[in-house]
């Protein structure tokens, strides 16, 4: 008679288990942030010439995550009857401008190694509802102290050294 071979199964360590649950809570976190996280294809900080007379609308401004993780929207208006917000870069690559919603504002662009930032911004100064005008400064400090900007095909993300990420959306070109 053959002698019989067990066939003994490894159990599941607790290594195991736990290091199982930190991916499954790690991907958890990442799809809760999908909308800020940019994906594999886009480009990090391109160059200004990539943007020539283009046209953009923000569609999207993400808070900085609160104590528990969690991304919060910021209430924004949009649309052709809201007033939005809007940048528009110049033919050349050497300005931005664009709409606060209540003010005009303009910006030069500088070229270097890492990409494009900008300086010197400057707006008009109208007299908006105080609502407004907060959204309106909060908008220029970010214009002015942002970190990186990442371009998706139609889609531009703005983040912050606070981390909050301003998504914009592209318009129809403006004219050549």
């Amino acid at each position: 008679m053959p002698p019989k071979i067990a066939i003994l199964r490894p159990s599941r360590s607790p290594l195991r288990k736990l290091f199982q649950l930190i991916s499954c809570l790690g991907l958890g976190l990442l799809s809760a942030c999908a909308s800020v996280i940019p994906p594999c294809a886009a480009k990090i900080s391109p160059p200004s010439s990539e943007f020539r007379n283009t046209k953009w609308e923000l569609v999207r401004w993400n808070l900085a995550p609160n104590a528990r993780g969690e991304v919060r929207a910021r209430q924004i208006p949009q649309g052709d009857n809201g007033n939005p917000i809007q940048i528009i870069f110049d033919a050349n690559s050497e300005r931005l401008s664009g709409s606060t919603g209540c003010n005009r504002f303009t910006a030069r662009i500088t070229e270097d190694a890492r990409g494009f930032t900008l300086d010197q911004i400057a707006s008009t100064k109208m007299a908006c509802a105080p609502q407004r005008m907060e959204l309106e400064n909060d908008f220029l400090y970010e214009l002015n102290d942002y970190r990186s900007i990442v371009r998706n095909g139609d889609q531009l993300l703005l983040i912050g050294a606070d981390r909050e990420v301003l998504s914009f959306m592209q318009k129809s070109s403006t004219a050549k």
